[in-house]
């Protein structure tokens, strides 16, 4: 167990395991995007900062089924932040809530050494989609391309500049698809930790292994921050997803099935 792990064993109740805590028809997510541990001030402006910190929040909702409604920020500013600054920060926010039509109710604001942000949304949901629910022969699917966040990460490590359209500023979530697919799929995640360290997540929660039909790349299975969806749904339905994934333009790999073996995750945790 690693120590992320371990620190969330420590907390015994029904509502923790998936992407939010689901409470009577809301769900309660939350999630940190600081400075120096998920971006660097020099890579993305105050506006991208803010849209990116809102959308992988907003993605922890819809990968739950939901429908996000309200967001609390919190954020803690360095005190060379301008007020153009806090502007840019604040137009990046409330650009993607009118984007997904969410209102931004309050928070809390405190000065700091560097620029950290935590969100909280708060989201109504009819069918709810948790981790749990997968079976022995169900098979596994992700979402969109894999492999261009670490790529694009590198190279922002190793000084260099990215597109403006680039996935790790531009994220794009598959709300229309989750939408259409809501009622085939048994189970999923938002891709957050890379392909096979989410898969991890899901086999270890439903005490099942996998079988790969064919193999893929670490550079693309350890690829964190992706935001796609990791999906599983019953072999019956594999036309129907296929059909449904097209519906909304929307590319879906089906690169396994459930198993009884054990599953290892071959990549390297970055938590702590």
């Amino acid at each position: 167990m690693n120590l992320e792990n371990y620190f969330i064993a420590q907390f015994h109740n029904k509502h923790i395991g998936d992407d939010g805590a689901v409470i009577g028809k809301y769900v309660y997510s939350k999630d940190a995007f600081f400075e120096n541990i998920h971006f660097k001030r020099d890579w993305l402006s105050f506006y991208d900062i803010a849209k990116r910190a809102m959308l992988v929040n907003i993605s922890d909702a819809l990968a739950m089924g939901a429908t996000p409604k309200y967001a609390l920020l919190s954020v803690a500013m360095p005190k060379n932040m301008n007020r153009a600054d806090m502007k840019n920060l604040a137009d990046g926010f409330k650009a993607v809530a009118a984007q997904y039509n969410v209102e931004i109710i309050g928070g809390d604001t405190i000065s700091n050494t560097k620029l950290d942000i935590t969100i909280t949304i708060i989201s109504e949901v009819k069918r709810t989609l948790h981790r749990k629910g997968i079976k022995n022969n169900y098979l596994f699917a992700y979402t969109g391309v894999l492999g261009h966040s670490a790529k694009e990460l590198k190279k922002l490590l190793n000084l260099g500049k990215i597109h403006q359209k680039s996935k790790f500023i531009d994220i794009q979530l598959r709300q229309q698809f989750l939408k259409r697919s809501s009622k085939v799929l048994k189970a999923g995640m938002d891709i957050s930790d890379g392909l096979y360290s989410d898969l991890e997540k899901l086999t270890s929660t439903n005490k099942l292994g996998v079988h790969f039909f064919k193999q893929i790349p670490k550079r693309i299975g350890c690829s964190g921050e992706e935001y796609e969806m990791l999906v599983s749904f019953a072999p019956q339905d594999r036309k129907k997803m296929v059909r449904l994934a097209q519906l909304s333009r929307t590319k879906l790999t089906v690169f396994a099935k459930a198993t009884r073996n054990r599953y290892t995750n071959r990549c390297k945790a970055h938590h702590f």
